[in-house]
Formats: C-alpha cells, structure tokens, sequence
C-alpha cells in the first residue's frame, strides 16, 4: 500500500516512515527536502498520486497561538483538500492528549487541526498521544535565566517510536474516527522529570522551581480519562538511552 506522511522526517514520522516500510508498506515522505510544502501547496497533488492513505504528523516549532492556528489551519486544509481531489480512502492525524482541556496556544492551533480533519469529507482517524520523553527537555530550553519554572502537574510520556508504530498500525486498518488516547505507562511529575534530566547532563545545569499554572495544565488534564493503549518504554529506560 502506498501511504504519504507529511512531516515523514520528524522525530514522529521517521518512525512512521520506517514501522510502514518493516509492514512491506510503500510510504512516502512529504516534506519540503522531497519538494512538497504544505503551506504553499508546491508538489503536493503529484506527490499524493497513487496514495490510498495520508498520514499527517507535520508540525510547528512555534508554540504561540496566533502562529499555530497560522500554520495549522492553512497545512492542514491544503492537505486535506489534496487528500480529497486525489481520491485518498483514509487520513490519519496525530493530535495531543488533554488538547481541548489545556488552554496553551499551540493546543488550540492543534484543535483547529482536528476540526479541518473532521470536515474534510476523506474517512479519518484522529489519535491522541500523550507529550513524548523529550517534552522535558524542550520545555527546559525554552526557559531562559539561572532558575527553570516548570510546570506542576502530572505527565503520562510516552516513546515518540511507539507512537510511530501505533500510527502505522492506525494507517493500515479502517477508519476510527477518535482512535483510543494513547500514552505511557506510568505517571510522572514534569519538575522531577526536569530534576532527573538535569542530572543525566540532558540539560543545563540550574535549581527547578515547580510554577502552579493556570489553564489545565498543572490540574492534571496532560493525562488520558479513559483507557487506551499503553506505551512500554519508561521515562528512566529512555534517559538511560542517551548520549549527550
């Protein structure tokens, strides 16, 4: 099966790419490197000829809302749009755990994703994933200054290649709609998730101050309600991992 992956080259859809092609799957990277931009359509209704499944894991280095919702809304539209005019059967979207719960900019930017892929008129599945093992670390670079103000609340992380896998396995079945959330398999706090990669050298060595912070996100809402597949690799095993 021929199966396109926008955003194929990311630290999600490497993993989707590689977890189709080890299924004898055919999958099709769609990125800019490969001649196809999502925002300004080049190369995108050649690139979708012959593909029976899309898989959308694109994404956006800013977090603020008014770039997200940008970025979203336009990349996805002129995906779904193409998705349609070249006759795809299935469209298979990673969204976040918590995104209609959470009041951050990028989340609502990720709410508008999911909303273009629910009208787009193409069967579709929507899965939620959890933030990955990484999410520490991202949070940490984006804080400047001697002390890092992390987030209270309670995390759920999850490896970014078992969410590659599940979305592979999402790609090749039937539509689902709202696929089961899918997160980690165990609850962590963000500010000792911090503490511990600081201490493996993943990051700048400062004093983590934990920061109650309105919106959802230290009530907990980064966490599934419900059940759903859970992921195998823990926080520790993944720190264990790396080299830095």
């Amino acid at each position: 099966m021929r199966i396109a992956v926008a955003g194929g080259t990311g630290s999600v859809g490497r993993h989707v790419v590689e977890a189709l092609r080890a299924r004898g799957h055919e999958p099709l990277v769609l990125s800019r490197g490969q001649g196809v931009d999502l925002l300004a359509v080049s190369g995108l209704d050649a690139a979708l000829t012959g593909a029976e499944v899309v898989v959308d894991v694109s994404n956006i280095s800013a977090t603020g809302k008014a770039a997200a919702v940008s970025f979203f809304d336009r990349a996805g539209r002129n995906l779904t749009e193409a998705a349609r005019r070249a006759g795809v059967r299935h469209l298979v979207s990673l969204s976040i755990v918590g995104v209609d719960r959470v009041k951050l900019g990028y989340y609502t930017g990720k709410l508008r994703q999911e909303e273009i892929v629910k009208a787009a008129g193409v069967p579709w599945t929507i899965l939620r994933a959890t933030q990955f093992h990484e999410f520490a670390g991202q949070f940490l670079s984006g804080i400047p200054g001697p002390l890092a103000l992390v987030p209270t609340g309670r995390v759920q992380p999850v490896a970014a290649w078992e969410v590659g896998e599940a979305l592979a396995d999402l790609a090749t079945g039937s539509p689902q709609r709202m696929a089961p959330e899918l997160a980690g398999p165990q609850i962590e706090s963000l500010p000792d998730m911090a503490r511990r990669l600081i201490a493996a050298g993943g990051a700048r060595k400062r004093p983590v101050l934990p920061l109650h912070l309105p919106g959802g996100m230290s009530a907990g809402h980064l966490v599934p309600t419900g059940p759903g597949p859970r992921g195998t690799q823990t926080f520790a095993e993944w720190l264990k991992q790396q080299s830095w």
